[in-house]
């Protein structure tokens, strides 16, 4: 009809056949166009209405769908699908409360209560009343075993709530009445996981995959508790049968790999980071595991050119920036380690470590003014460290600031006696002056 412009008689139920169709399968317009030639033959249908009612919801042409709906209201007042499209306007609108109750309304005109009582549950979840939301659903569960989105959804409530306890009451209750239900068993044994009891969800992640040896969650479940476990090599087994059951995923990979770096199989590690970053090039964990793993066989090129793969996807990532500046010190790239632990600091990292390796890096070449800066600024932080003020006595005796020098010496000689050889590594002169050998000496007569 559409293509030749003829016009073909069709029965009302046929047209709402159409138009629910074309709703299933998303093609909106189509639907419409179903709808507006439905209600050219049969205006009176009352369903055709209702059909339209919900297209206009969803175009959120909402005052024009309630005027439609009022008018269907006038003639049938108790039509289960009149409450339904009432109650999903007013949550458009965010009128939660007032939905639940046109829909506890609606509750005494419908035959099969059970979508009434999941949108129920849903208003309750805009609400944040897990209790209610949770009761609601539970109804659902009740009249079909095998609703596994209220069953889901119940499980939702319970972690928002923090209840694993109940929770695990709940679904091993559950499971008694339906044993070969994966879904149960998986989320039971999620539930052990949130609590440490790893034996245990091991154990329930075991039986979701015997009863469906193609549940791929259930696996990656199962591994990850192997892994809890320590039992690598069974971790590594479950991580690949998900590889074999669906296409290879960048997060398996990275969990095989990180699996084999626990083995001491540093190579087979890299073999399998290299993987991931294959699978999912703008994966930074990938990159991140990649140089860490060559950083600790000492290849700190490679390290390098992983690294920088890493900043290039989360440029404000500090521990990015702290690898990139330890990396750069090991290959003698003084000038990107200080570009790395200046970043490092923009973007708020404030560890002692960062000022100290700076410092020392601004010492090594040369700029005393800078690494006086670097240290004057960690020391509002802190206050009372012999590794900031052996090295501020160290700097401020180069600069010709005796007195300074000489008081952050006390400081730091009162707070770390031993620790005063680190004038001699970083600050050799320094360390030979007389009087600061004076001062280390009285001090070091007066502890004995």
């Amino acid at each position: 009809m559409l293509k030749t412009n003829e016009v073909y008689f069709f029965d009302a139920v046929e047209f709402e056949t159409i138009v629910e169709h074309y709703l299933n399968i998303g093609k909106q317009s189509l639907a419409k166009k179903a709808v507006q030639l439905g209600l050219e033959q049969h205006p009176s249908s009352i369903q055709l209405k209702l059909m339209k009612v919900e297209i206009l919801i969803f175009e959120d042409k909402l005052p024009e769908a309630i005027k439609m709906l009022s008018n269907i209201e006038a003639v049938e007042p108790h039509n289960d699908e009149v409450f339904i499209q009432k109650a999903i306007i007013l949550s458009k609108k965010k009128k939660h409360t007032e939905a639940i109750a046109i829909l506890k309304e609606s509750l005494q005109y419908i035959e099969d209560p059970a979508d009434i009582w999941s949108m129920i549950g849903m208003e309750y979840l805009y609400l944040d009343d897990f209790e209610n939301a949770r009761l609601n659903f539970a109804k659902c569960i009740e009249v079909d075993y095998e609703d596994y989105s209220s069953l889901y959804n119940i499980v939702y409530c319970f972690d928002m709530e923090e209840n694993h306890e109940d929770a695990i009451k709940f679904l091993n209750a559950y499971i008694d009445k339906n044993p070969y239900c994966e879904v149960a068993w998986h989320q039971l044994g999620k539930q052990y996981f949130e609590l440490g009891m790893f034996k245990e969800a091991f154990t329930a992640f075991d039986y979701a995959v015997l009863i469906d040896d193609s549940f791929i969650g259930g696996y990656l479940e199962k591994a990850k508790t192997l892994e809890e476990l320590k039992r690598y090599e069974e971790a590594i087994e479950n991580y690949s049968v998900t590889l074999e059951l669906d296409d290879p995923t960048a997060y398996a990979y990275v969990r095989i790999g990180e699996c084999y770096e626990k083995l001491d199989n540093v190579n087979a590690a890299i073999s399998f980071y290299k993987k991931a970053v294959h699978e999912d090039p703008l994966l930074d964990r990938g990159w991140i595991l990649l140089t860490n793993a060559c950083y600790n066989q000492e290849n700190y090129q490679k390290a390098l050119h992983y690294i920088n793969k890493a900043i290039h996807i989360d440029e404000g990532n500090v521990l990015y920036w702290r690898r990139y500046g330890d990396i750069n010190l090991k290959l003698g790239f003084y000038e990107e380690a200080v570009k790395a632990f200046n970043t490092s600091l923009a973007l708020g990292d404030r560890e002692i470590e960062i000022y100290v390796a700076l410092a020392d890096i601004l010492l090594f070449l040369g700029e005393f003014n800078e690494a006086l800066s670097t240290l004057i600024k960690a020391k509002k932080t802190y206050k009372e460290f012999a590794e900031i003020e052996y090295r501020l006595c160290g700097l401020f005796m180069i600069l010709g600031k005796e007195d300074y020098s000489l008081t952050h010496l006390q400081n730091a000689l009162e707070i770390d006696f031993e620790y005063h050889t680190i004038i001699k590594e970083l600050y050799p002169t320094v360390f030979d002056n007389e009087k600061v050998q004076e001062v280390v000496s009285k001090y070091n007569k007066a502890i004995q």
